[in-house]
């Protein structure tokens, strides 16, 4: 899908970060939008932004972990706008906290979410995207879908996951020649509010030895990448059917540094996690 005037993208999340800034961009190559999010109030914002910017926009709030909802956005897409060719399974949630501490609901929550909300998107829209002869899925994983990190067992469980269904579903596109193709995206840290909106455990203020505030504004230092650099290099990476997209220099690093040790860097990880709780 090298040319996106006038093609209908569908994106989850969209009510703010990553899926906001995607909205914007992909309003700016000509695209017809379908918005999705949870939340009213940011779907309202962004629809507000794309005013007078956009061909074509509808929203509906849109819980992506249930599945009869998201297929019914799915056809209400297809109503709307006669056909799907993009779809971005954007929205997620961050959690942190030991294994020891966290609660299977806590895994059920974010798999629920990260995980089951791409699978639910990619299965409702991928009968459209194939109606349309040109199609593709966006699944966005993350750098920890890449290299494990301590305290986020269920969000590196979750975007492990996104990672293998994504890859695996490429391959089956592939093999039976479909018009459609996908793409796995690994952002590295980017300036968005997942993790002030995360579910954190008291746990990590015992590990580390900080309150959960004060871990999680150490945490967004590390966002150095913004959600429109995000934006222009997802669509990049659409235009050039890539099968992955790095997303911001750590990522990158992150990447080498799993490729040159891939056991080692746990060690590296962890012994940095105490460096800064001085333990």
């Amino acid at each position: 899908m090298k040319h996106l005037d006038d093609k209908v993208a569908a994106v989850t999340g969209a009510g703010s970060g990553i899926g906001r800034a995607l909205a914007l961009h992909l309003a700016d190559q000509g695209c017809r939008l379908a918005l999705s999010d949870v939340s009213a109030d940011g779907l309202a914002e962004t629809e507000r932004l794309l005013a007078g910017r956009a061909r074509a926009v509808t929203t509906a709030v849109v819980d992506v972990a249930d599945e009869a909802a998201v297929g019914a956005w799915a056809d209400a897409v297809v109503d709307d706008h006669g056909r799907a060719n993009l779809v971005v399974n954007n929205a997620g949630v961050a959690l942190s906290g030991t294994v020891a501490a966290l609660s299977t609901d806590d895994y059920r929550w974010i798999m629920g979410i990260n995980f089951w909300g791409v699978v639910h998107g990619t299965k409702a829209f991928l009968p459209h995207l194939e109606a349309s002869g040109e199609g593709h899925v966006v699944n966005i994983s993350s750098v920890f879908g890449l290299t494990a990190q301590p305290l986020m067992s269920g969000y590196n469980a979750s975007k492990y996951a996104v990672r293998g269904f994504t890859e695996s579903l490429r391959q089956d596109l592939e093999l039976t020649r479909s018009c459609v193709s996908a793409t796995c995206v690994h952002p590295g840290g980017i300036k968005t509010n997942i993790a002030r909106s995360a579910r954190v455990d008291r746990s990590v203020a015992g590990v580390t030895g900080r309150p959960a505030e004060a871990a999680t504004k150490d945490f967004e230092k590390s966002f150095i990448t913004t959600p429109a650099r995000a934006a222009e290099v997802i669509v990049e990476g659409v235009r050039k059917n890539r099968r992955r997209v790095l997303i911001g220099p750590d990522a990158r690093v992150l990447d080498a540094i799993a490729r040159l040790a891939p056991t080692g860097y746990q060690r590296l990880v962890t012994g940095a996690v105490r460096s800064r709780s001085g333990r």
